[in-house]
């Protein structure tokens, strides 16, 4: 699957709608403007929504924590799309640059990208769109939610940094979970100070003991199922016609 003329021709188009056949599992290509980002498209039977991740520098959509998040959040409803923000090219030159990892703006516009790709997916359009952003990824996925506006119901940030995207907070719409370590200091209290620039419903989760990277045996998992709770918690729509409770 390559981009919008793959999703012309797909299967599961009657008259114009899509069909939704589930559970849906897919390694797709998403085109962000001149370049295409690899990723993983997941929807489980019975899915609600659809949530992109956005990883932190120098990690990718292999990322064991964000594939574990994707699982728990699978179990509990919710569509993953997993991929690479970076190409192998770009993650090469900024590995000897760095010029790439804290350009927030760029982040944002390949979140915003996937976004509008898969709004024009034959299945997983249909479903309504959250962000879960790791370190430099949270201020990506805060910027991507205020440029985008009600199209993004809820975002959850995993140690993140949103004081890199202070400017953008006060237009984000959706519903924003922070979770920061207990332990991680310097971060929590950018948190702090990011959490008071969030204008619309937002919380801040401190997970007891936990380090920047939530390796605590334990911590990952009340990350994930907090994560999952809050975007279940948050849909609007869901396919059918239904409400989420």
């Amino acid at each position: 699957m390559s981009g919008q003329a793959d999703h012309a021709d797909a299967p599961g188009r009657q008259n114009g709608e899509a069909q939704i056949s589930l559970p849906l599992q897919e390694a797709v290509r998403i085109p962000a403007g001149p370049v295409t980002l690899a990723g993983d498209l997941e929807v489980p039977a019975g899915g609600t929504g659809v949530v992109l991740f956005a990883h932190g520098s120098g990690s990718s959509r292999h990322s064991p924590r964000n594939r574990f998040v994707g699982r728990v959040l699978r179990e509990a409803g919710n569509g993953t799309l997993l991929f690479d923000l970076l190409t192998r090219e770009e993650e090469a030159a900024d590995a000897l640059s760095g010029h790439l990892r804290f350009n927030i703006g760029f982040l944002a516009d390949r979140l915003v990208a996937a976004t509008q790709w898969l709004s024009l997916h034959p299945v997983a359009s249909r479903f309504p769109v959250g962000y879960f952003g790791s370190s430099t990824g949270g201020a990506a996925a805060l910027a991507a939610a205020a440029a985008l506006g009600p199209r993004i119901e809820a975002v959850v940030s995993r140690g993140g940094r949103p004081d890199l995207a202070m400017e953008a907070l006060p237009r984000v719409t959706a519903a924003t979970l922070l979770i920061v370590g207990e332990r991680d200091k310097v971060v929590l209290e950018l948190n702090r100070r990011a959490f008071e620039r969030i204008k619309g419903e937002k919380d801040l989760a401190i997970v007891p003991g936990a380090t920047h990277l939530f390796e605590e045996p334990g911590t990952l998992e009340q990350v994930a199922r907090s994560a999952a709770r809050w975007f279940q918690r948050h849909w609007k729509r869901i396919p059918g016609g239904r409400q989420a409770v």
